[in-house]
């Protein structure tokens, strides 16, 4: 088994185990004062966390519902949490190419790993002030990570151009998928 097939299985197997998550529907209980902060850092009653261990614990139960919120959730308990922007941040990728096959392997400041794909899409939304690039990848669970400024300036600098609309777009693929990150301004 290639290097990429077993990521995919491996990636694939822990989102086995958060598909069997999203049968749970507690009542929600209230809110938690959590908050993640837009870096990714993770903070209780104003302090950061000091155990890593409890912020992957508690990310592991967080889930987006439909109307935009965020909760951690075990089967009997649901518990609202702010979050300012993602709850995740990528902080590292790697491109891997095996039998003609890309594709582009993310890794959040947790230690999740994702697989760009049909399911788990690149998307850039951008800044409405500053105009700013704000790009994100589908992690799990409704939930998404925001790519941080290094990771996105790779995408960039591997990015193809391609026409879109009678405009010129860069874009990157991965597992067979174009993922458009903007018009090029001429």
């Amino acid at each position: 088994m290639s290097r990429l097939e077993n990521l995919l299985t491996e990636i694939q197997s822990k989102e086995a185990g958060s598909a069997a998550k999203k049968a749970w529907n507690p009542q929600n209980c209230g809110e938690i004062d959590i908050r993640i902060s837009a870096n990714g850092t993770w903070y209780h009653e104003g302090r950061p966390f000091q155990r890593g261990s409890l912020v992957k614990l508690f990310s592991s139960v967080l889930r987006k519902e439909s109307d935009g919120a965020y909760y951690l959730l075990t089967p009997a308990e649901k518990m609202h949490i702010q979050v300012d922007d993602a709850p995740f941040v990528i902080t590292e990728m790697e491109q891997i190419t095996e039998k003609e096959q890309t594709a582009l392997l993310f890794t959040t400041n947790l230690g999740e790993q994702v697989i760009a794909d049909r399911e788990h899409a690149i998307r850039i939304e951008f800044d409405s002030k500053t105009s700013e690039p704000r790009p994100y990848i589908h992690c799990r669970d409704n939930l998404d990570a925001l790519i941080n400024r290094s990771v996105y300036m790779e995408l960039v600098g591997m990015g193809e151009l391609f026409e879109k609309d009678n405009k010129t777009h860069l874009g990157v693929s991965s597992q067979g998928v174009r993922f458009d990150l903007g018009s090029i301004e001429e």
